[in-house]
């Protein structure tokens, strides 16, 4: 949409005089609007997004070309993309009934010709991406997919964008480790869990995190510490020696959140916050 202004000039006998300054208005006849499914996004997450191209014309307009640049961003001197079009996923409607695929000239990104839109119509393009190691990550990320249509008729391209942000949430793992793995009988072992959360936001107590292992054999006399600090019973753990079960208390172990880091060479690096807990008894 422009505004344009004409002033006409009127000469005669020498002289110049000048008309009144008129204005109008330009409307794009061709408008672009764009919706993703989902507000937020992890690694691996499927995002299926909906273009929107209306022709406000009184005529057709053929030829359109509608771009997607899958969020593309500059990073140590190239062009990544922390989206990539899941192919196949296309579906093309016209006012609403679902119709012929229009041409995919490209995947990477998509770029979809031939479109053509009566005077008056609408077309919709729905199509699924899927997040990539490329995607900013960290507290308040975000993948910003743009769109850019042009045809012959248009001065500008006319765009449209979707954001999505990096869903803020713990995302915990744990492994177990044993040690010493060969040890006679009344001896003492350890258990070692490292508990990892790769997500933006720390695990809380809120979060009620909880281990629960049944040892076999048996442990007795157990010591218990949560980053080095010690734990007592039944405050932070019970632990039942006539079954082996041990369980810790809700919400007495918590993860410090993820850390993110541009990598050298394009992508991100995780750094994990760990917890690590560990039972000592003897067998």
């Amino acid at each position: 949409m422009a505004i344009f202004y004409n002033q006409a000039t009127l000469s005669y006998r020498g002289g110049v005089t000048n008309s009144n300054i008129t204005a109008g208005e330009l409307l794009d006849s061709v408008a672009v609007t764009k919706t993703a499914t989902s507000q937020y996004y992890a690694p691996g997450d499927l995002i299926t997004y909906i273009v929107t191209v209306s022709n406000n014309g009184a005529a057709a307009v053929t030829g359109v070309t509608v771009t997607e640049d899958l969020g593309a961003f500059e990073q140590a001197g190239q062009t990544l993309y922390p989206l990539e079009y899941v192919e196949g996923s296309l579906l093309y409607y016209v006012d609403g009934v679902q119709s012929e695929l229009p041409t995919v000239a490209s995947e990477a990104p998509p770029e979809i010709t031939g479109v053509d839109i009566a005077a008056g119509s609408t077309v919709m393009l729905v199509y699924a991406a899927q997040v990539t190691g490329n995607a900013p990550m960290g507290p308040g990320a975000q993948i910003v997919n743009g769109t850019s249509v042009v045809c012959d008729c248009m001065a500008e391209p006319a765009t449209a964008s979707a954001t999505v942000t990096m869903e803020s949430s713990a995302e915990l793992t744990i492994s177990k480790a044993l040690t010493p793995l060969t040890l006679a009988g009344c001896s003492q072992i350890t258990y070692t869990f490292v508990i990892q959360n790769t997500g933006t936001a720390e695990a809380t107590a809120e979060d009620a995190v909880t281990v629960t292992d049944t040892f076999e054999p048996r442990l007795t006399g157990l010591t218990v510490a949560l980053d080095g600090q010690p734990w007592t019973a039944p405050v932070n753990y019970t632990y039942d020696e006539a079954t082996g079960l041990f369980t810790t208390g809700e919400g007495q172990i918590t993860v410090p959140a993820a850390t993110f880091a541009a990598g050298a060479d394009g992508g991100w690096v995780t750094t994990p916050g760990v917890a690590v807990l560990t039972v000592t008894g003897t067998i």
